[in-house]
Formats: C-alpha cells, structure tokens, sequence
C-alpha cells in the first residue's frame, strides 16, 4: 500500500446541489451516531445504492449531496433511529478500512464530517439565531447577523524523528499500554507546520529537531483532522516526556519496533517507510 490509499483513483465530481428530481440509483451514506449504515450481503460492504431514500424505510434528517463517483450520485445523512433495512448494520468507519472500496471509503470519510458539521452547527455562535444553508457553497449563514460557518478543518502534523537506524516513538495517554506511535500535534493560530513540528517534539519529548522533509497527508475525519507528515532528524536533546500528552518515549531500532499504526494511517505508513530505508542501506 502507499499514499494513493488516502486518494480517490475514481472520477469524483465535487459539488454541493443535486439533480432534482433523481433519476436513477445513488450512494447513500447514512450515519447513526458515527456509524455507517452498509449492506452486509455481499463480499465487499457498501453503503445502500438506491433512487429514493424512503426506501431504506429508515427515519433521517435533510440529506446532503456530495457529487457523482464515476458517474454515480452520492449523499450522506443523519438517521434518527436504529431501524435497519434488512441484512444491514451501522459500523463503525475504522472497522470497514479494508472491507469496503477505497473510493467509497474515501467518501464516507468526508461525509462523516459533513453530517457532524450540519448536526453541531445549527445556530449562529455570534447572535443565537437559527443558521440556514447556503444552496451554492458548503456553508451556513445567519440570516440575522450574516455569519458564514464552513466545515471545520483542523490541520494536524506528524513528525517522525530519526537518529540513524533508530526512531523516535512515543505512547501517547490515551494509548493502550505497549503501543507507541510517531509524535504528533494541532497547529496553533500563527504558525507555520514546520514551526509547529518543532514546538510540539520540543513540548513534549524535549528534542530539538532538523532536516524537515514533507512526507505526505491524510484526511482524519476522527473527527475531521488533516493529518501533515514531516520526517526529521535529532539535533540535541534527551528524551523527557510531558507525561500529560505523551506517558512513553523512546529511541528504538528498525528491526525491533514495538507494536505501532498500521497501514490505515499515515503513521504506520512513516514507520513502514523509515523501516524500508534501513533495509536497503
């Protein structure tokens, strides 16, 4: 697997008005509390493809349209029950990475952020009223103070410390005991990633670090994160935990790695490509 995991290889048309009235099968993403709502009956689980949501015979919200895969038409909405259509389930999006087409995943992940936004945004944070949409973009403004609210990005970076044959992972607080990963942290207002990186490997391991390189991106929607990954490399320092953020830290070869992210994350896919590099030298 490599980084064209996190990218849709099919045709995906971005927009945010559809086809009135539908004329023909669409994806419906349809979330209850997280989960996705998939047909079990096959070998590969989708979401519902169907011309009238009513069908699902499944109470929901006012969808929302998402754009046309490969020429098909994809919504998402928010059920309002736990009815299940027959030989379907809600599951859980980390539990269909791998039993569901990429792309289909890949869009299911953004149409988990858009339900989240719709229901947790539905009134103006400046003066109260009732926000509406806005039928041209993916927004929603106050009809009294004229707010505009969009869909919440919260960009994130990932840094992957190296000192030669050795790399830096830590086990963060909410970790399960024995588990470690590369560090990683929210951008504040003001800063730069790379500034970013190097105030959060200082904050909480005590490192300073350099040779930044842009390893690559990934969309998140745990809730709706983009993930930015640098590789870099010890300067000075040894290694003090924060022991708030990160419990664990330590410097531990290629070849004798604890258990850490596999490839569902761009942080297991650092750690594949770092153990890589090590191989071939």
């Amino acid at each position: 697997m490599s980084l064209a995991d996190f990218e849709l290889q099919g045709q995906f048309e971005l927009a945010v008005e559809g086809p009135d009235p539908l004329a023909e099968p669409a994806f419906w993403f349809v979330f209850r509390e997280g989960r996705l709502l998939v047909d079990r009956s096959g070998a590969e689980w989708l979401p519902p493809k169907i011309r009238r949501l009513p069908l699902l015979g499944v109470p929901t919200e006012s969808p929302h349209y998402l754009g046309r895969l490969n020429g098909v038409h994809c919504y998402c909405v928010s059920a309002l029950s736990d009815d299940l259509p027959p030989k379907h389930e809600y599951v859980d999006l980390r539990g269909l990475f791998g039993r569901m087409p990429q792309d289909l995943y890949l869009i299911a992940g953004r149409a988990v952020q858009i339900v989240a936004w719709d229901r947790d945004h539905r009134f103006c944070g400046r003066c109260g009223s009732d926000l509406a949409m806005v039928q041209s973009d993916r927004a929603k403004k106050c009809p009294q103070c004229g707010l505009r609210q969009f869909p919440r990005l919260s960009p994130a970076i990932m840094a992957l410390v190296c000192r030669d044959e050795h790399v830096l992972l830590a086990r963060g607080a909410n970790f399960p005991t024995g588990f470690f990963s590369v560090l990683a942290g929210f951008v504040e207002p003001g800063e730069t990633l790379e500034f970013c990186l190097r105030r959060e490997v200082m904050e909480e391991v005590g490192l300073e670090v350099g040779d930044l390189d842009y390893f690559g991106s990934q969309p998140w929607p745990f809730p709706n994160s983009l993930m930015i990954a640098f590789t870099c490399h010890h300067v000075a320092g040894e290694i003090q935990v924060d022991g708030k953020e990160i419990l664990e830290a330590d410097w531990f070869r290629y070849d004798r790695l604890p258990p850490c992210p596999g490839d569902m994350s761009i942080a297991g896919k650092m750690i594949q490509s770092f153990v890589a590099r090590c191989q071939k030298s």
